[in-house]
């Protein structure tokens, strides 16, 4: 293993010891005209930035990467990429670490039910109303942890991997899966993400902006909204952040980029 790990066909990687944020130096490029699946790799973040615009810390020994894509979809189906992102990471997490990870809606990696990986994008639409650019920047602790309640890392929980070695693993997942969906759509990568998700009826918990919600997890719907099963019946969530009902905190427990 290397510096500079291989990447499949099409990527360009762009490797940075120490950055701000990866995903502000992501966005630059995409202004700049950079091509799809640029992905920038920093051993070191100090800006990091997670949900909701809350710093984050990123120390040496973590993997934190962005990933320009330049997909022709209408914006409206930019956070479908979040669920490709995620599959990807998560087959990885599970194929080079061994770890059982879990999804967790929107853009989260469980371990043991606490977080280890979190997903944030950004985008930009043309004036058509198309797509001119998608960010993804996905953080995952590898070496070590927040000190936050609910938080792990890889190695805590005894699976021993390089942070090279998982980034050699995700990006031919993530290539893999962006095929899938510009071909087929959204319902095979629903299926895929589902099939590594939360168990069917975890009971979860939704902050939502007018309170929050109990019930059970229902799965996705075919737009990738949330389905909740509450005493009122199965509602569809768009927007909200999502705790399992064991978590002992609402802080975030990785950061994005």
């Amino acid at each position: 293993m290397t510096d500079h790990p291989d990447v499949p066909p099409g990527c360009q990687l762009i490797v940075r010891d120490s950055v701000g944020s990866t995903s502000e130096d992501a966005r630059k490029l995409a202004g700049e005209g950079a091509p799809g699946l640029t992905i920038v790799w920093a051993r070191e973040q100090t800006a990091g930035r997670g949900r909701h615009g809350r710093d984050w810390h990123s120390p040496r020994g973590n993997l934190y990467l962005s990933i320009l894509l330049r997909p022709d979809c209408p914006i409206a189906e930019a956070p479908q990429i979040g669920f490709v992102v995620g599959a990807a990471m998560a087959r990885a997490i599970r194929d080079i670490a061994g770890a059982d990870v879990a999804l967790k809606w929107p853009n989260d990696l469980l371990l043991a039910g606490e977080k280890v990986s979190g997903i944030l994008l950004e985008s930009a639409a043309r004036a058509d109303g198309r797509l001119d650019w998608v960010v993804a920047g996905i953080g995952v602790n590898v070496d070590s942890r927040p000190d936050v309640p609910a938080a792990t890392c890889l190695r805590a929980a005894g699976h021993d991997v390089t942070v090279e070695a998982l980034l050699e693993g995700f990006l031919p997942n993530l290539v893999d899966l962006l095929a899938v969906w510009a071909r087929d759509g959204f319902a095979p990568v629903r299926a895929i993400w589902s099939a590594l998700a939360l168990p069917l009826d975890t009971a979860l918990t939704v902050k939502l902006p007018g309170g929050e919600k109990a019930g059970a997890f229902a799965g996705i719907d075919a737009a990738g909204n949330l389905m909740l099963e509450t005493g009122a019946g199965t509602e569809h969530i768009a927007v909200g952040d999502v705790f399992p009902v064991s978590t002992v905190s609402r802080d975030d427990g990785a950061g994005a980029n």
